[in-house]
């Protein structure tokens, strides 16, 4: 590989995203790829700080601070971590990227949906993912797989993650040739062959 390549993994809390990017990481290592796991928001020191402030905050985190917080961890995460891996010919798999903030801040919290699409085009510096994969499943079966020990974005409830999830179906139409959609509602291993059959039809044209 000349470069690396970025491949975020997407989807509601309880879809098997992280599931499925952890079976990918071995899958590719097996291959012989130098891959790299991360996430978003939290991946490094600054960002752990950021995180517990999104996900456990003892008092209320406005809509707009939050929007910012999550910008702000993606800017330091993109410039000291997932553009220099990608420099070094690897493959980054990130758990939530862009997308999130937009189906999340914007179609869950009613936030300019434009405007985050260009605070999101700052944050990035014009590294944007080869590839995303959007786990789809039911809302209901996504909050009954998360249980009750939910952090602050889990417990927001069932209207706001109707309202997330038909926000990452929107961008799914909308960016076709990047976000492959997939049915998170059967097992993990139906699931993972089609990650796996979206990835390697990535890898063979590159």
């Amino acid at each position: 590989m000349k470069k690396g390549l970025f491949i975020t993994f997407e989807g509601a809390d309880g879809s098997g995203k992280t599931t499925q990017l952890n079976k990918v990481k071995t899958f590719l290592e097996n291959k012989g790829y130098d891959v790299v796991v991360t996430r978003e928001p939290g991946a490094l020191e600054t960002g752990k700080k950021i995180r517990e402030i999104l996900l456990h905050a003892s008092e209320p985190v406005a809509d707009r601070c939050e929007m910012f917080l999550f910008l702000a961890d993606r800017a330091q995460h993109v410039e000291t971590f997932i553009k220099p891996a990608l420099i070094e010919g690897k493959i980054v798999l990130c758990d939530r990227h862009t997308d999130s903030t937009i189906a999340y801040q914007g179609y869950g919290r009613n936030q300019d949906i434009e405007l985050l699409k260009s605070l999101n085009k700052i944050a990035v510096n014009e590294i944007v993912p080869d590839l995303t994969l959007l786990y789809d499943v039911s809302t209901k079966t996504a909050l009954a797989r998360v249980g009750s020990d939910k952090d602050r974005m889990e417990s927001a409830g069932i209207e706001f993650h109707t309202k997330v999830r038909n926000g990452y179906l929107e961008l799914q139409k909308e960016n076709p040739q990047r976000i492959k959609l997939i049915n998170a509602n059967n097992s993990i291993e139906t699931v993972f062959e089609d990650t796996k059959n979206i990835i390697m039809d990535l890898l063979q044209k590159v």
